[in-house]
């Protein structure tokens, strides 16, 4: 179906066509005449009969006009073609589209099917979804097809709506705007290229020739754009080297230009750090600038043969460089470098070795200058000081052998001066860049050599006069010193004399002080006159200081006492004296009033004290005595009592002159032994025993009639215990009552002691007064109540009853004993207890400490 739409769209130019391939080409006309449609020239003038020879020889003047074109048929006979072989005449017609539809083709140097290949890769590189690598699965999807027609007429093809999974409408779409507007007709069928795995390659091709064919005029103008492009541009890369030439020549020849002057240049510097700078820029030129100038100079060389051989290939003339940017140019300029460049490195080297020696000269020059300035350094100053007019005379032997060693070390250092003058000599000699600043130093160190000369000889004999005046002073500071140090330790303890407070408590005292002090003053006028001598002293060093300008540094080495200090402290001792004086009058007058205030004192308390002591012995005598019934004994003490109380406004007086002996700050009193404290305690003591003697006899009383003892009796415990009150003190220790128990019949062993102890000294005191003796004597010889007694008594009221209720004890007893009981009895716990019970027996226990109630 290709091959026969492919012819018929050929002999449809000379008014005829075919219908069936096979049958149609068999007489050799219709395959004449497209040959000689399609190859535009003349065949021989066909046979016209109807028989087999005739339609043969059409066939072979056909067959040899392929031929004629260099096509070889392999196996194709005209006898096929006669005979209708299908498969022969497709062949033939393959052989022809290949002959005069393909092999013509042209792109790139690629020809025939390459050609017509790389064509249509060309063309449809830009659309997306078309990839051509072949003549058959490639253009299945029918986007390639409309790809070639929209590259080449874009208006007949929307490609943008195209889709590619709907290929038939892509191919037919293509097929039928080929047709219509392109006359290429139909060659190919959708259907049968979408449904066929591998579509028929030769088919694709035939149809796809169509299309480069109808494009060639297209392609022809492509071509020619092609080669003029080709041929610019060749023009342009020419023009291109020639402007790089000439700038490349234009930089090359400037920096020669400039580099040669650089070179040529020998004018020395000053230091070697400069000099070592222009070999490191040297180096740097050698290293870093020169290599890639070289290497421009090799390029443009390269650059010129170039350019030249490829103007002659492409017919062009012969380019010719500027004036003076020939290469020949540039030779002459390298050679001119070259020969500057010559000799420089080794000038820089020698250059920087010669400097090197004066830089070394002039280190050392520096070095010992440096050296010599730091050891001058101060040392003018030093020699000028005037530090020996204050100073001591050790500080001036030391400042003498200070001086004489700095001497020592000012003539050591006379060589290095020499040094330095003769290393400034050589560096002058070698006309060295810095030589006036060199002779300047130099000239300032000699001349502050000379300098130091002269002050050294000057500062030794001021050092020495200053010695010998200094020696003069310093005896004279001795003997100050020696002098004064006694002076001043005698102001000192006057001064401490005069101000010591005195504490004197007698007359005898204070008189002693006033004569002491009366002996001191008449010591003041010869302490006098050694100050005057002390300070004269003083005055004439001084003198001698002022008088030869010697500032005295501080005071005087061999004390610290200065005439200031001795005068004020003689002004001290002048004022002290009389307010030394004032004072002993005053305590003088104080003590003759305390006196008096003692003997007052001591005449009152010396009659007090006596008059205390013997009421005290008389009390006790009464006491101890048995004279007359205990109520005339009590009689007699209460009377004894009142006579005490009635002599109380003498104890009054004599606290009054106590008090003004306090005031007076009075410690002791020679004029009697009694204090108002013994005075006191007495007076106490007195009234507690007058009073503790008249409780006793009426304890006595108290108990004789409780316990129903006679009078007799009584005297008889009173004998007992006064004869084993062997102190006579009232009272006893364990042993005199021990011995008093056995005495009135009692048979004791430790056990009976301890009980009868436990009555008689309930507190352990160690201590049995007389009425603890009679209390036990009474229990041990009368009838007394107990608790039980007590209890069978409450046991009668209660009628019979275990507890007791406040109503029987309001009828039973008076009412003040009666609400006493019924305050302190506890409620009665017991099982056989009514409201308000009272418990009678815990009471009565209580009462006799038998209980805790």
């Amino acid at each position: 179906q290709t091959f026969t739409a492919w012819c018929n769209s050929h002999l449809r130019k000379a008014g005829t066509q075919i219908e069936n391939i096979d049958e149609d080409f068999r007489d050799g006309l219709k395959l004449m005449l497209l040959l000689e449609v399609i190859s535009g020239e003349r065949l021989p003038k066909p046979e016209r009969g109807k028989m087999r020879v005739h339609k043969i020889n059409n066939v072979n003047k056909a067959l040899d006009f392929i031929a004629s074109k260099g096509v070889k048929l392999v196996s194709i006979g005209a006898e096929e073609i006669v005979d209708g072989n299908a498969k022969m005449t497709l062949g033939m017609i393959w052989t022809i589209i290949l002959r005069f539809a393909i092999q013509d083709i042209s792109v790139e140097e690629t020809s025939a099917k390459e050609g017509l290949l790389l064509w249509c890769q060309r063309k449809t590189a830009p659309y997306k979804n078309v990839n051509v690598q072949n003549f058959h699965i490639s253009w299945k999807d029918g986007l390639a097809f409309n790809a070639l027609i929209h590259r080449h007429r874009p208006e007949l093809i929307e490609y943008d709506k195209l889709r590619k999974d709907d290929p038939v409408t892509n191919l037919n779409n293509a097929f039928e705007v080929a047709e219509k507007y392109l006359d290429i007709p139909k060659m190919l069928d959708a259907e049968d290229i979408v449904g066929t795995l591998r579509p028929d390659e030769k088919a694709i091709m035939t149809y796809v020739s169509c299309f480069y064919h109808a494009f060639s005029g297209a392609q022809k103008a492509e071509t020619a754009a092609n080669r003029i492009c080709k041929v610019l541009a060749v023009n342009q890369e020419n023009e291109h080297l020639m402007e790089d030439y000439e700038k490349l020549a234009s930089d090359l020849l400037e920096w020669i230009k400039r580099t040669i002057p650089w070179l040529e240049d020998r004018s020395p510097q000053k230091t070697i750090q400069e000099m070592q700078q222009k070999l490191e820029d040297f180096r740097d030129y050698r290293r870093v600038h020169k290599p890639p100038k070289v290497q421009e100079k090799c390029q443009l060389e390269i650059n010129f043969n170039t350019l030249q051989t490829k103007l002659r290939l492409s017919n062009r003339p012969a380019f010719m460089p500027s004036e003076g940017k020939m290469v020949s140019d540039i030779n002459n300029g390298w050679q001119h470098l070259e020969q500057a460049e010559k000799g420089y490195e080794e000038w820089l080297l020698n250059e920087i070795r010669r400097l090197e020696r004066l830089d070394h000269l002039a280190e050392k020059f520096r070095q010992k200058a440096s050296i010599h300035e730091a050891w001058t350094e101060g040392k003018e100053a030093m020699l000028k000081q005037k530090d020996y007019e204050t100073a001591t005379l050790s500080d001036i032997k030391a400042l003498i052998r200070k001086h004489e060693a700095f001497e020592s070390d000012l003539a050591a250092h006379q060589d290095r001066v020499e040094q330095i003058a003769a290393i400034a000599q050589e560096l002058n000699e070698l006309d060295y860049y810095d030589s006036p600043s060199v002779n300047a130093r130099c000239q300032k160190i000699c001349d502050q050599w000379d300098v130091l000369g002269s002050l050294t000889h000057s500062r030794r004999e001021a050092l020495e006069k200053t010695e010998k005046q200094l020696e003069t002073i310093d005896e004279l500071h001795l003997e100050y010193a020696k002098r004064a140090a006694p002076f001043n330790n005698w102001m000192e303890s006057a001064m401490e004399d005069l101000q010591d407070m005195f504490i004197v408590h007698t007359i005898e005292e204070i008189e002693g002080l006033i004569a002491a002090h009366d002996q001191f003053k008449s010591t003041l006028p010869d302490a006098d006159k050694e100050r005057e001598a002390i300070l004269g002293i003083q005055r004439e060093a001084q003198r001698i200081a002022d008088f030869n300008s010697i500032k005295l540094s501080g005071n005087n080495p061999y004390t610290s006492v200065t005439p200031q200090i001795i005068n004020s402290k003689w002004e001290r001792v002048q004022q002290l004296v009389p307010k030394r004086d004032h004072a002993l009058l005053d305590e003088q007058s104080k003590q003759q009033s305390n006196e008096h205030l003692r003997r007052q004192f001591a005449s009152q308390a010396n009659i007090v004290g006596p008059w205390i002591q013997t009421k005290m012995e008389e009390i006790g005598r009464i006491s101890i005595e048995m004279n007359g019934t205990l109520e005339d004994q009590l009689n007699h003490l209460k009377q004894y009592e009142q006579s005490i109380v009635d002599y109380k406004p003498n104890i009054d007086l004599l606290e009054q002159q106590h008090q003004l002996i306090q005031e007076a700050l009075i410690f002791d009193n020679k004029h009697t032994n009694y204090t108002m404290e013994h005075i006191r305690v007495g007076w106490e003591q007195l009234l507690t025993t007058i009073a503790r003697t008249i409780n006793e006899v009426e304890n006595q009383i108290l108990t004789r009639d409780a316990k129903g003892i006679s009078q007799e009796q009584m005297q008889e415990f009173r004998a007992s215990f006064n004869h084993f009150d062997k102190k006579r003190t009232g009272s006893m220790d364990t042993d005199d009552f021990r011995a008093l128990l056995i005495s009135t019949g009692y048979s004791l062993g430790d056990a009976e002691f301890n009980r009868i102890m436990s009555v008689v000294d309930p507190n352990n005191s160690g201590i049995v007064t007389f009425q603890a003796f009679i209390d036990f004597m009474s229990r041990e010889t009368t009838d007394t109540d107990t608790a039980d007694q007590v209890i069978a008594s409450f046991k009668v009221l209660a009628g019979d009853k275990n507890y007791i209720t406040a109503e029987e004890l309001r009828r039973e007893l008076p009412p003040d004993q009666a609400e006493y009981c019924i305050a302190r009895m506890a409620p009665y716990q017991g099982p056989d207890a009514v409201p308000g019970a009272l418990d009678y027996k815990s009471f009565s226990t209580a009462l006799y400490g038998e209980s805790d109630l």
